[in-house]
């Protein structure tokens, strides 16, 4: 599943797009939806809200995505479940294999495409309400909790958040109503950076670890989003359809029998609710049965 580095070069990439062109003076001409799964909410009918609407700038919290529409007080948006992906492809291109969703703009020689897979993604409008700091955010996302990356996210809350919690300090982190953005790659290396085994409790970590594993996860992530997102196979893309080479720099995950890159013992592969974790289990010591 795309992470907050790999979505975070999805808005980029569609940031840079909208002001290239100058997108909100080109009204939505058409909108094609070519699976209905694709359609988060299916009762909303994108044509109805979307055609001959303008977008502005693209947003973006935790895993979410969403362009507010010019004139309203809602936004497309957007999350790319497991295997969703936004591309910016010229008009005259060849269907997609998984294409989803087609947005074709008035005047604009590129379309926006929702391809997906797995068809656990999707496009929606929703309706923007006040995120507390002057700013708005659309209904869907109003659960989820600011970025390690956001510059609005408050430390201090946030630690005493994590500290209160009496599970795995890794479902902790996956838990984006806690601190959003991160999933199964990322909390891995920050673990793995950190020297925290996974198991342990969240409740159990002093305030300074705490305040160093965010830190290590902000370094990761702005490692992966210089190199363009981790990935894997063809599942996620830029919005140009290019891969991100992360992978290359991973240092646990992904690395069963592969040496740790500090001690030499081989990484491990444990089982983790319906997934795996990599861990060093010389550097990272699981907690002591209670």
């Amino acid at each position: 599943m795309p992470e907050l580095p790999e979505v975070e070069v999805v808005r980029s990439g569609l940031q840079a797009w909208a002001s290239e062109v100058q997108v909100a003076e080109h009204p939505i001409e058409r909108v094609d939806v070519l699976h209905p799964r694709a359609v988060r909410r299916a009762e909303v009918d994108l044509r109805t809200h979307l055609v001959g609407a303008r977008v502005r700038w693209v947003s973006r919290r935790g895993k979410y995505l969403w362009l507010p529409l010019v004139g309203s007080d809602s936004a497309l948006v957007a999350h790319l479940g497991m295997s969703g992906q936004l591309l910016l492809v010229p008009v005259e291109s060849p269907d997609e294999r998984h294409l989803r969703i087609r947005i074709r703009f008035e005047g604009l020689t590129r379309e926006l495409r929702f391809a997906d897979q797995r068809t656990f993604g999707g496009l929606m409008t929703g309706a923007l309400i006040p995120d507390g700091s002057g700013g708005h955010l659309p209904e869907q996302v109003a659960h989820i909790a600011r970025d390690p990356l956001d510059p609005l996210l408050d430390l201090d809350a946030t630690v005493h958040r994590i500290r209160s919690k009496d599970v795995q300090i890794k479902r902790v982190l996956l838990d984006q109503a806690v601190l959003s953005g991160i999933g199964n790659i990322y909390a891995d290396e920050a673990l793995w950076r950190a020297r925290i085994h996974g198991r342990r409790p969240a409740r159990s970590l002093p305030r300074a670890e705490v305040v160093g594993l965010i830190e290590h996860v902000r370094q990761v992530m702005r490692q992966a989003l210089a190199q363009g997102g981790t990935s894997f196979d063809a599942l996620y893309v830029n919005v140009n359809g290019s891969s991100g080479y992360f992978e290359r720099s991973l240092q646990a995950y992904g690395r069963e029998g592969e040496p740790c890159e500090r001690c030499g013992s081989p990484i491990r592969r444990e089982r983790f609710m319906n997934r795996s974790s990599y861990l060093c289990p010389r550097c990272q010591r699981p907690p002591r049965r209670r």
